[in-house]
């Protein structure tokens, strides 16, 4: 071991990782990267693990009633859904009504993108897994037909009509609209009562009035030309404490009041949709997503006061999906302020989510043993993982999960440290399957050797509906966008044609054979979709997810990694409105078989 190394291993730094489809091949860390990373970790290390083994005794929640009886629930981006009384955008009514009309259908959650605050600034920057801040809400969701004093809204029929969310116009049209109402009737009744405004605010302390301040900040710079984010800013205004920054909070101190009203409504209209998903007899309710990380530039990392490791970013190493590596442009967080008072950062980042959730997905669930992190201006080939206080956060976990009798399920894609899938079922944190990927030994894996702590899925949302898949839409959307080479196109076409055979040989040994000619067919065949999630439903997860895209659309991808605005990301609404999914012939269908194969009793 080298003097470098020595260094690093107490600090849970590697100097190595594994090379992809090369067993037993390391690729070696650029002592540049070490070095830095050392110098910014400081010279006295954490108490980390050496190996991946939970807590003793430490589980998250699982109700005693899905032990016994596993169940299913309903997928969707938010702001997709097409209503005729919505604002463009999908938003919490939405949320509320869909939940009932998936609970009438046997379903027992509904589970979204992302919530967090984006960028009102910036509408463009519009994924849901690069907010600017995972403890606050994105307004954008707010109903404004929900408040009182809303007046009658401007002709909406443009944006109603879109096939994609104009998140310009969306944002200005809301904002305008809500300015009005909390200028002249901020309060209501019921939720909207004043005290619960004042007990929301002191609740929220130190960290809601710096997300307001950085709102309302960020608007003020956007409109001078300065940009929406911070460090684009003049050196006083990148310092949340500074005395700019305080003169600027005195000077428009009626504009942070308005943000900080913002993050009131929303949360009493998620808290609305989650009690109606309850109350229409759902047993778990809403299912939220946990992205990762946060921007470099956003609300978070403005106040972040050391929390994050400054000239690193979060990414992944490369892999036979990208062989440069990824890098996903997302602050790394410092290991020891996570764990800092009892881990006082972690758990309110996580209780921030269940305030509202009866499950929870947490994005790239590694990042509880390890991150890769990419120095700055540098390729992802040049990261290096770094280890997290694993015990410290689990114990967190699981303690919130009982707490707010939440299920926990982890985004266990990519490269899987060994062992940590293993760890996650002894923490009875659910593992996320997706049928594409179950594959060993020259076939699709039979339902009975899905491992019964998980999740099961058709895909997610970087994947394309089970219809694309079929008509390999993917492949040629890859090649269009200069993904992939032709060459690569050609052979993993071919790869497809074998793989829709063998997952109809799966489907026949599961007692769900499609005619002879299915695999003649370009289009995807009558059925299929049926056993699909009949094939699913089968397995011993202990739930499983349907996709409303499937169901009702949108057909395409709902992201497609590698682009940003060469592909409408995170744009594309639902083509059925609203109020006609409950007929719809393929929601029918596929939920009427869902309910059949794991029944609410």
């Amino acid at each position: 071991m080298t003097d470098l190394e020595r260094l690093c291993a107490p600090h849970g730094v590697t100097t190595f990782y594994d090379v992809p489809d090369s067993p037993g091949q390391r690729r070696p860390v650029p002592e540049k990267t070490l070095h830095l990373l050392l110098e910014k970790l400081g010279p006295d290390p954490l108490p980390l693990p050496k190996t991946l083994t939970p807590p003793c005794g430490v589980k998250c929640y699982i109700p005693d009633w899905l032990s016994e009886k596993p169940s299913w629930g309903l997928f969707c981006q938010l702001y997709e859904l097409r209503s005729d009384r919505n604002w463009g955008i999908g938003d919490f009514r939405d949320l509320a009504d869909l939940a009932i009309m998936a609970a009438r259908s046997g379903a027992d959650f509904l589970g979204v993108n992302p919530l967090h605050a984006l960028f009102l600034g910036d509408p463009e920057r519009r994924s849901p897994f690069s907010p600017s801040d995972r403890r606050f809400l994105n307004p954008l969701y707010i109903a404004v037909d929900w408040l009182r004093g809303a007046a009658a809204p401007p002709d909406l029929s443009e944006l109603r009509n879109n096939s994609n969310v104009d998140y310009k116009a969306v944002t200005q049209i809301k904002l305008t609209a809500l300015r009005a109402i909390h200028a002249d009737t901020p309060f209501g009744d019921g939720a909207y009562v004043a005290t619960n405004y004042a007990s929301f605010k002191a609740s929220g302390g130190d960290p809601l009035l710096h997300h307001a301040l950085y709102e309302a900040l960020s608007l003020h710079q956007a409109r001078q030309g300065h940009g929406a984010c911070w460090s684009g800013w003049d050196a006083g205004l990148q310092d949340t404490y500074s005395d700019d920054v305080k003169a600027f909070a005195q000077d428009h101190a009626e504009e942070v009041e308005f943000h900080l009203w913002l993050q009131w409504i929303a949360s009493v209209q998620l808290q609305i949709a989650r009690d109606a998903a309850r109350a229409a007899g759902m047993r778990i309710g809403l299912y939220l997503d946990l992205a990762v990380g946060e921007a470099p530039d956003g609300s978070a990392t403005w106040a972040a006061d050391g929390t994050m490791i400054d000239g690193f970013s979060i990414g992944a190493p490369p892999d036979v999906f990208a062989t440069e590596g990824q890098n996903w442009g997302l602050a790394a967080p410092e290991p020891g302020a996570l764990v800092a008072n009892d881990c006082a950062a972690y758990r309110a980042l996580i209780g921030a989510q269940l305030d509202y959730a009866g499950a929870l997905r947490i994005d790239h669930a590694m990042a509880l043993w390890q991150l890769f992190l990419i120095p700055k201006g540098e390729s992802p080939a040049s990261g290096a993982h770094l280890r997290y206080p694993f015990p410290d956060l689990v114990r967190a976990l699981a303690d919130l999960s009982h707490e707010h009798r939440t299920v926990m399920i982890g985004e266990d894609l990519g490269f899987v440290p060994d062992g940590f899938r293993a760890a996650m079922d002894a923490l009875h944190i659910l593992s996320y399957r997706i049928l594409y990927f179950e594959q060993a030994d020259g076939g699709f894996k039979a339902p009975r050797t899905y491992p019964r702590h998980a999740l099961a899925c058709l895909s997610t949302h970087d994947l394309p509906t089970f219809g694309g898949w079929w008509r390999s839409e993917d492949i040629a959307l890859r090649q269009q966008h200069g993904l992939v080479d032709q060459d690569s196109s050609a052979v993993q076409l071919q790869s497809r044609r074998v793989e829709k055979a063998r997952l109809l040989d799966a489907f026949a040994a599961a007692g769900l054979a499609l005619p002879d000619d299915a695999i003649k067919q370009q289009d995807l065949p009558d059925d299929a979709l049926v056993s699909a999630y009949r094939f699913i439903a089968r397995t011993p997860c202990l739930l499983v997810g349907v996709r409303l895209a499937d169901l009702v659309g949108p057909a395409q991808p709902t992201n497609l990694p590698g682009t940003i605005d060469a592909y409408p990301n995170w744009k594309l609404r639902c083509p059925v409105p609203l109020h006609a999914i409950a007929d719809h012939p393929v929601f029918r269908s596929v939920t009427e078989a869902m309910s059949e194969e794991r029944p609410r009793v």
